[in-house]
């Protein structure tokens, strides 16, 4: 036998309080005799030994009493005897990720996983603790009836979450309380991606739930890409989905339906779009709906405005010039003065790209104006040695002519490098300005003469430098995301953020537009993680391998999730009976008193 709550035993030295006070009854100071009664003598010599039992009697009686009160206030536990189970520490683990909303039978998943979970609560008693926790790590504890509506309200994520850091959470409240028995219950569609490892648990319990059908055949949206990321007017949306049969697809934006059309297999599509409308826009790609609706639609963002304006300097080059007609005629970008192409010491203002001189003796002035500009770059002593640049569009380019870039002393601003060559930075970015290290000739490096130069140009053009749409970002649910400096908050939200805050995306899918007071300054874009859409489940016999326990137990059977929930012990709680004992002790030392009475004492009462 163990108590649970021992300090409670110190009320057993009331047992001594019946033995004092009997043999108080036994101390006789003084004898007198009278005559009178010296008849009773013997009557009293013939019952004094039954007076003597029946004061024992009653003596024990009291004490057993308190001390059966005594032992029960101490909460006992102790095997094979004693009614319903140990007081036990569980908590629920309920799989909510994207998955778990899959239609199986007619229903989802997780509405099964609920009503078991909301079995196993109910099947607690007064004297154990419970928790439920969700794969997003949202906890809730305390008395019954907050668990329960707790449960009801598990709403299906938007993503996958981290169901094994739930599990971990989860063993460490059940731990903590510090009870005779632990448990951690969890209840999952063993959804292989959410199990990447093994987990171990230390001396916990566990019952686990994994179903045992196959799961159902999903399609689902995987690429929703628009392209460029900002149009002037014009761009694409490039649209995939997994599976190996053809399915119909939808394009729409702004709220309208823009495009239709018909995917096979695996292929991906470009679907292009002019839009009227300007500003930023929420897109989505949606499939016919499957058993698994929240991968049927995946969401985009896109910033729609006029080409941006650009001038070209006549000392930028040739190539430049050529180019920048050529993007004119393609109504990629406009003639105007809001983008300026120019070399580093004719530049006069930003936004711009700034080239490097043709000329060295140019370094001098090159640098002057960087610093008039606020470009935290300073240019190097020409370097003459041909190298191959490392780069995202100008990989491979070979660079002959080349002034190294280094940080101006004193700058602060992280470096945003572009390209290298011979591992030193070649072409840079920053808030309205792109730095080429080389002059845009034939002899200083190849790009300008490569096929891929037209659209790195445009993107610099119209992504880089133009200043609107550039506040667009992309997260999955429940994940913390590092808000631009000046945003405020979300749009339709009254919530307001400190500048730079870092903040959680919202857990369900979406486009979120950001804003600046009441104006519209980028989109947060919410989507599932691929992985989520893959739903094949793990077995019985390889979750149980993955769980590391003191016990694990894994079913398919939802009648025996809440029975094996609360058989952690063979041990019992015996304060039920020790308050029965008690009871019955003093039931008996009612009748021992009415009996001992006078008869016609007895019969007036």
């Amino acid at each position: 036998m163990s108590f649970l709550a021992p300090i409670w035993l110190v009320l057993t030295a009331a047992v001594a309080v019946p033995l004092f006070l009997h043999l108080m009854r036994r101390r006789i100071d003084m004898r007198r005799e009278f005559p009178a009664a010296r008849y009773l003598l013997r009557a009293e010599k013939e019952n004094v030994r039954r007076l003597k039992l029946r004061n024992l009697l009653l003596m024990l009686l009291r004490t057993l009493t308190l001390l059966f009160l005594a032992m029960a206030a101490a909460r006992p536990i102790g095997e094979l005897l004693g009614s319903g189970h140990v007081p036990s520490a569980i908590a629920v683990v309920v799989d909510n990720s994207m998955s778990t909303g899959a239609i199986v039978s007619g229903n989802p998943l997780l509405g099964r996983f609920k009503t078991m979970a909301r079995s196993v609560v109910q099947g607690a008693s007064a004297n154990d603790e419970t928790w439920v926790v969700t794969a997003d790590g949202t906890v809730a504890g305390g008395a019954r009836s907050v668990v329960l509506e707790a449960i009801d309200r598990i709403e299906p994520l938007g993503g996958r979450a981290d169901l094994m850091a739930a599990i971990t959470h989860a063993a460490g409240l059940v731990l903590a309380a510090d009870l005779p028995a632990s448990t951690v219950v969890v209840v999952t569609d063993g959804q292989s991606s959410q199990w990447p490892g093994d987990l171990s648990l230390g001396p916990v319990r566990v019952v686990a739930y994994a179903p045992s059908d196959t799961a159902p055949y999903n399609r689902a949206v995987t690429m929703a890409e628009p392209r460029p990321p900002r149009w002037s007017p014009k761009g694409s949306v490039t649209v995939g989905a997994s599976g190996a049969d053809s399915v119909t697809f939808r394009v729409t934006l702004g709220g309208r339906t823009a495009a239709r059309g018909l995917l096979r297999g695996s292929d991906e599509q470009v679907v292009r779009l002019e839009p009227s409308e300007r500003g930023w826009l929420a897109g989505a790609v949606d499939l016919t709906p499957d058993e698994l609706r929240g991968d049927d639609e995946r969401h985009f963002a896109v910033w729609i405005g006029d080409a941006p304006a650009v001038s070209v300097l006549p000392g930028a080059g040739v190539f430049v010039r050529e180019a920048v007609d050529a993007l004119v005629q393609s109504a990629l970008v406009t003639r105007g003065s809001a983008v300026e192409v120019a070399p580093i010491d004719e530049a006069t203002k930003l936004p711009a790209l700034l080239i490097a001189p043709t000329d060295p003796v140019r370094l001098g002035a090159a640098n002057r104006n960087l610093e008039r500009l606020g470009v935290p770059w300073r240019l190097e002593e020409v370097r003459r040695d041909e190298t191959v640049a490392r780069g995202t569009d100008v990989d491979g380019t070979s660079v002959r002519v080349r002034f190294p870039l280094r940080s101006a002393p004193g700058a602060t601003a992280a470096p945003d490098t572009l390209a290298t060559a011979s591992g030193e930075p070649w072409i840079v970015a920053g808030p309205d300005y792109v730095l080429v290290g080389s002059p845009m000739t034939a002899d200083a490096t190849t790009l300008p003469v490569r096929a891929q130069f037209l659209p790195w140009l445009s993107n610099l053009l119209s992504q880089r430098l133009t200043r609107e749409g550039s506040g667009l970002m992309h997260a999955e649910p429940g994940a913390p995301i590092r808000l631009p400096a000046g945003v405020t908050g979300f749009e339709g939200d009254s919530t307001i953020f400190s500048a730079g805050a870092t903040v959680k995306a919202p857990s369900r899918t979406g486009v979120f537009f950001l804003r600046r007071g009441e104006e519209r300054v980028g989109a947060l874009v919410v989507n599932p993680e691929r992985e989520e859409s893959r739903l094949d489940r793990l077995s019985g016999p390889e979750l149980t391998a993955r769980l590391r326990g003191r016990d694990v137990v894994v079913t398919a059977d939802p009648s025996e999730v809440t029975q094996r929930a609360f058989d952690a012990s063979n041990q019992r709680p015996l304060q039920a009976i020790l308050l029965l004992l008690a009871l019955a002790c003093l039931v008996a030392e009612m009748l021992v008193v009415r009996q001992a009475e006078p008869r016609g004492v007895r019969q007036a009462a």
